[in-house]
């Protein structure tokens, strides 16, 4: 399947860094600052959404223009603090390397900010596979689909060359706006049930990849 096309898109967070339980902690302790209910990993799998402003509102936090601009903050240093305790899911290198041994071209795309999403790939030694690595550039965590669309038309290919392989219904929203096939993985950031409403094929692992690469 994979070797049909021209470029891969990857999400980041949630699909080849494997940060979501890393994100929840972060969350229970500010909601524990806050004396409000901590929240499970298969809860927040269930509710976590892009714009993450919902997100926060699910669990209960202020979302006004001041407070989200805190919260964000708050977060974004609790998150860099720790950043590098992360891991890449099992097989990443494998995976990249092996797309890239049969000639198709890989970039990421993400909602996390572009000049610490550079450092974390790079603290990785994964930038030699991506001809791009393109983040926002706020705190925010918002949409992707502006660069989502900028990135599309550099790469100056069509829908039928391009797949992007996320971990959340923003990233399908995403590939259908910039026109792009999709491929969802469910072991980010969100649960196997919410991305099967996306219509599209779910896999459980990133290692599940090999079957549809032919590599």
């Amino acid at each position: 399947m994979l070797k049909k096309y021209k470029h891969i898109i990857w999400d980041w967070n949630g699909t080849l860094l494997d940060d979501t339980d890393f994100c929840v902690n972060i969350m229970n302790g500010m909601l524990t600052r806050r004396k409000k209910k901590s929240i499970s990993v298969d809860y927040y799998k269930n509710i976590f959404t892009f714009p993450v402003r919902t997100y926060y509102e699910k669990v209960g936090l202020p979302v006004d223009d001041e407070q989200f601009v805190l919260l964000s903050k708050e977060f974004i240093y609790e998150y860099e603090l720790n950043k590098l305790n992360c891991r890449l899911f099992d097989g990443v290198e494998e995976v990249l390397q092996s797309i890239a041994s049969i000639g198709v071209s890989q970039s990421i795309l993400s909602a996390y900010s572009q000049n610490t999403l550079y450092e974390i790939v790079s603290h990785f030694n994964l930038t030699k596979y991506f001809n791009g690595i393109k983040g926002l550039d706020n705190i925010y965590a918002g949409s992707k689909v502006e660069i989502g669309k900028q990135w599309i038309k550099e790469l100056g290919l069509i829908k039928s060359e391009v797949i992007l392989i996320g971990d959340t219904l923003h990233d399908k929203e995403v590939a259908d706006k910039i026109g792009a096939d999709c491929v969802l993985i469910a072991n980010g950031h969100q649960d196997k049930s919410v991305l099967q409403t996306a219509g599209v094929q779910i896999l459980d692992s990133l290692s599940e990849l090999k079957l549809l690469g032919s590599f």
